[in-house]
């Protein structure tokens, strides 16, 4: 069993920046692929970045490339995702997801472990 847990969401100015942390419980972090999903008021879950096992290999969603950076280390069981150049349109629930392989897509089924959220609001 692994056990996620998010922070470090808030509320910035349009223009900001903020780190989200996924602290996971259980000696087995480094067996899974981290990702990031978001999901705004009214609106579908979506995907915003992925990170593999070892951390070599990472994708991000289109509307956050060259903006967010996903990191993990394995010794602290933790990923992480650098927001920079925050827009309104970021404001949204962040939630982290483990799965044993990389996906860039929101289905469920796909995901084994799933954190509660972190709520980023980015104001204008």
């Amino acid at each position: 069993q692994v056990q996620l847990v998010e922070s470090g969401g808030g509320l910035v100015q349009a223009g900001g920046s903020l780190r989200l942390s996924c602290a996971a419980s259980g000696r087995t972090f480094s067996s899974y692929a981290m990702h990031w999903f978001r999901q705004a008021p009214g609106k579908e879950r979506e995907f915003v970045a992925a990170i593999s096992r070892s951390g070599g290999s990472t994708n991000y969603a289109e509307s956050v490339k060259g903006r967010c950076t996903i990191s993990r280390d394995n010794a602290k069981s933790t990923v992480y995702l650098q927001m920079n150049s925050l827009k309104p349109e970021d404001t949204a629930v962040y939630y982290c997801a483990a799965s044993r392989g990389v996906y860039s897509i929101y289905i469920k089924g796909l995901y084994d472990y799933w954190g509660q959220g972190t709520q980023v609001t980015v104001s204008s």
